[in-house]
């Protein structure tokens, strides 16, 4: 219940009555700006935040005259307070002014709830770390088997990587937090530079330094690329969860609900659906994030061409981003895991993946690197070629036995000799 009224909460962020909303929000308080330094009678605010009021049908109806959405706005809001009243409203100001700066406004309340939703993610992977710290698995390079460590390891490697996110995405939520009151070409011709700062602090905004009609782009472009780097890394995530889940490898797997079916056609089936959707979203987050960046080039100090973009990615990518973030917690805290699974997976063809460990045995022998290494890659590749046995090729290799004991091949394949180092690295994650 609460994942889906949040996600209500950032749909209805970027609807079109709230985007009004935040447009009479700033409205408002450039209005309280002007009261505040006495530009205004004592009182005006107060008048206007009674009877200010909008209705999008009626936005509709005269902008289908106008041709433009904030004075149809304006215009809306201006029949709902009267002649009197209208006068105070949108004074000194240009239509960017309004536009910007709400939309800033909508960018940190959505940033917001991102970040609650990377809280929740790094806490349920945190525990479910704790849980396997010692859950001895078969790490991969090249997708083949490398050498022993934990899934709990693995864990705490996406632990790392999403905080890291969480930080950069931090700071460029704080980079966008900028509103601007400058007027046309952003000059102050017909508005104290006095408005910006109060309205600002009043909205919890920082004023832009400079504003040329617009805030520049390269602060939206920096946002989105911190929402395609949070998707981009749920995807790797998504990517192992779907090879674990293999038929051949059966590690891990997404959970399945008792009246849940994989196939029309194959009953059997239990496919890592969730994981493959969200690495499909990754692709559309990552894809409106190229938009961004082409938003950033426009004509002189202002056009309109990145406008009707940023209708499209920023609610779309922000809702995308909230949706996945919420939908891999619900995988995680779901997960099913197969320990005795991992374990068989280490011991394949006679336990090749302890190559390394033989190597070094050797070589503390007084062999060299390089014969050690022939000898014990013909016997890792004879297991692995023939469907065999390491350990046993090497307790019948004449070279091996002459060197070491049948306790010292035994020794070679001690899994916990892997594992000495596993508390040094929750230390530095997990402290």
């Amino acid at each position: 219940m609460i994942k889906r009224y949040s996600r209500e909460i950032m749909e209805k962020i970027w609807d079109l009555q709230s985007k009004f909303e935040y447009y009479l929000k700033v409205e408002l308080a450039v209005c309280d700006a002007y009261e505040e330094i006495g530009k205004f009678p004592k009182g005006t605010v107060e008048k206007l935040r009674q009877k200010a009021r909008f209705d999008l049908e009626r936005i509709d109806e005269i902008e289908a005259e106008v041709k433009h959405d904030v004075i149809a706005f304006l215009t809306c809001v201006n029949e709902n307070v009267g002649k009197e009243l209208a006068k105070y409203i949108h004074v000194g100001m240009t239509s960017s002014d309004v536009i910007d700066t709400a939309f800033a406004l909508q960018i940190q309340d959505s940033g917001k709830i991102i970040l609650n939703d990377l809280n929740d993610v790094i806490y349920v992977l945190k525990k479910l770390a704790i849980s396997h710290k010692d859950t001895v698995c078969i790490g991969r390079s090249h997708g083949v088997h490398a050498e022993i460590m934990t899934f709990g390891v693995k864990l705490c490697s996406w632990i790392d990587i999403l905080e890291r996110q969480k930080d950069n995405f931090s700071h460029s939520l704080e980079q966008i937090r900028v509103g601007q009151i400058s007027g046309p070409v952003g000059t102050y011709s017909n508005i104290d530079p006095i408005i910006e700062k109060i309205t600002c602090e009043n909205l919890g905004l920082k004023p832009a330094r400079i504003s040329t009609q617009i805030i520049a782009r390269d602060y939206h472009a920096y946002f989105m690329q911190s929402l395609a780097l949070i998707a981009s890394v749920i995807e790797q995530f998504a990517v192992e969860i779907r090879h674990l889940q293999r038929t051949e490898v059966l590690e891990a797997e997404e959970g399945f609900d008792k009246c849940q079916k994989g196939s029309s056609a194959m009953p059997h089936k239990k496919n890592p659906v969730l994981s493959e959707n969200l690495c499909g979203l990754a692709r559309v987050v990552r894809a409106n994030s190229l938009v961004a960046l082409e938003n950033i080039p426009l004509w002189h100090e202002r056009d309109i061409s990145h406008s009707s973009a940023e209708r499209i990615i920023f609610p779309d990518s922000l809702i995308l981003v909230d949706f996945m973030l919420s939908r891999f917690k619900n995988i995680v805290e779901n997960l099913n895991i197969h320990p005795e699974n991992m374990l068989k997976n280490t011991d394949k063809f006679g336990g090749i993946v302890f190559s390394q460990k033989a190597l070094l045995k050797l070589t503390e022998k007084g062999l060299s690197r390089e014969d050690a290494y022939k000898i014990v890659q013909r016997n890792a590749l004879n297991a692995f070629e023939n469907d065999g046995n390491f350990r046993e090729n090497l307790l019948k290799d004449d070279e091996v036995k002459r060197i070491l004991s049948n306790s010292e091949i035994d020794d070679i394949f001690d899994k916990q000799s892997f594992l000495k180092n596993i508390d040094a690295i929750y230390k530095k994650i997990l402290n």
